[in-house]
């Protein structure tokens, strides 16, 4: 058993959760177990019940904090941004970054949460609302302003982080050598186009997006 470095109870609190990102997305959420991450965070198994109820407790922390943390860098990338139709694209394009630059927290959010049951059947995920009303407002700003047609809020935010999401899971299931083939650059760029000129009021204005190259379903042979 790991000997405990005194630390403050905010660090042990974080040292925790990013061990937990790290052996549920190398070990699977099932797999895992509490002693795991205790060794992994550097403190004695013991310490885990003292900031959490058990593993999917864990989790579920994981999946709040992080969602916020992503809610407010996604709200600072796009205060600069004033068309709506700009600010979809540049959804699309910090999503996937965060996907690329956080993989083993992309694992575990695309993967390893919907294993749990207790987050499928009983966890309410109001950070995750919190996210798609943030392209929900998008949409009806753009419509105010008259560049994004009367389109159903709901279905298109759904839609939007849908299609993010499946993409985003392709990306993470795929392996070293696809990865390398697969660019979340270009795929970001091609669902914000995609979604743009399907709501623009006037698409043929737009200037036209060209597919990259190294777009392709990590699932095809090599």
């Amino acid at each position: 058993m790991p000997t405990e470095r005194p630390r403050t109870t905010a660090d042990k609190h974080d040292r925790i959760l990013d061990a937990a990102i790290d052996v549920f997305a190398e070990k699977g959420f099932h797999h895992a177990r509490i002693s795991d991450i205790a060794a992994k965070a550097e403190v004695a198994d013991g310490t885990i019940y003292l900031y959490f109820r058990n593993k999917d407790d864990v989790l579920i922390t994981i999946f709040e904090e992080k969602m916020g943390v992503l809610i407010e860098g996604l709200k600072l990338v796009l205060e600069g941004v004033d068309d709506p139709l700009e600010r979809i694209r540049t959804f699309a394009r910090y999503h996937f970054k965060q996907v690329q630059d956080h993989e083993a927290l992309a694992e575990v959010l695309q993967i390893e949460l919907r294993l749990s049951n207790k987050f499928l059947k009983e966890y309410r995920p109001t950070q995750l609302w919190e996210y798609l009303n943030v392209f929900a407002g998008i949409v009806r700003d753009g419509q105010e302003r008259g560049v994004i047609r009367q389109v159903d809020t709901f279905s298109s935010m759904w839609a939007f982080f849908g299609a993010l999401d499946e993409i985003a899971m392709q990306w993470v299931l795929a392996n070293k050598e696809r990865k390398q083939r697969f660019s979340l650059d270009g795929s970001a760029e091609a669902v914000a186009d995609i979604f743009v000129r399907g709501m623009a009021v006037d698409p043929s204005s737009l200037t036209a997006v060209p597919l990259h190259p190294s777009i392709l379903n990590p699932l095809e042979p090599l």
